[in-house]
C-alpha cells in the first residue's frame, strides 16, 4: 500500500505537465554524458520545455485516457518526457537537433497537437521552425507591401503638394 502512495504523486506530476500540452517526445538518454545531458536541459528550458526521466509504469498511468496514451508502446527502455505547452514543435525541434551533435540520443517518438508520430514522422516536424520564427516571417511578408504602398502615398502627396499652388491661381 505504501509503495502505491509514492507513486501516485509523480503520476500526478506527469499528468499535469501533460495537462494542456501542445507536445511530447519520448527519448532514451543512455549514454550521454552529464555535459551533454546539461547542455540538453539548458536548450530545452530555454525554449519552454519541460525535461524529465520518469519510470515507464508512471508514464503510463498518466497517460491513460489521453491522447499521449499512444506513447505506451514505446515506453520500453530508460525514457525521459519533454513537454511543451507553449510550442508544439519545439521539443522535436529541439531535440534531433542536438541529436545531431550527441549521437547517443535516441528519439522514440511523440504526439504533437493530439496526433502521435513515429520517429520519421516527428523528423519532418522538427524541420518546422519555431512560432517566433513563423510569425517573424510573416509580419516581414506583410511589411514589404505595406511600406511599398506608403512610400506611393508619399510620392503622391508630394507630388500633388507641388502642383496645388500652380492650380491655385487658375482657379482665382
Amino acid at each position: 500500500m505504501a509503495k502505491v502512495e509514492l507513486k501516485a504523486p509523480v503520476v500526478q506530476e506527469i499528468a499535469a505537465k501533460i495537462d494542456g500540452a501542445q507536445s511530447a517526445v519520448l527519448v532514451d538518454h543512455r549514454g550521454m554524458t552529464v555535459a551533454q545531458d546539461t547542455e540538453l536541459r539548458k536548450r530545452l528550458r530555454e525554449a519552454g520545455v519541460e525535461y524529465k526521466v520518469y519510470k515507464n509504469t508512471m508514464m503510463k498511468r498518466a497517460f491513460e485516457g489521453t491522447d499521449f496514451a499512444a506513447l505506451d508502446e514505446y515506453l520500453e527502455g530508460p525514457s525521459a518526457l519533454a513537454v511543451s505547452k507553449e510550442d508544439a514543435t519545439a521539443p522535436a525541434r529541439i531535440l534531433y537537433e542536438f541529436a545531431k551533435e550527441a549521437k547517443q540520443l535516441e528519439i522514440k517518438a511523440g504526439v504533437v497537437e493530439g496526433k502521435a508520430y513515429n520517429y520519421d514522422e516527428l523528423s519532418e516536424i522538427a524541420k518546422i521552425p519555431s512560432r517566433e520564427i513563423l510569425l517573424g516571417r510573416l509580419f516581414g511578408s506583410w511589411q514589404s507591401p505595406v511600406s511599398s504602398f506608403a512610400r506611393i502615398l508619399k510620392q503622391i502627396a508630394e507630388k500633388d503638394g507641388e502642383a496645388a499652388p500652380a492650380e491655385a491661381p487658375a482657379a482665382e
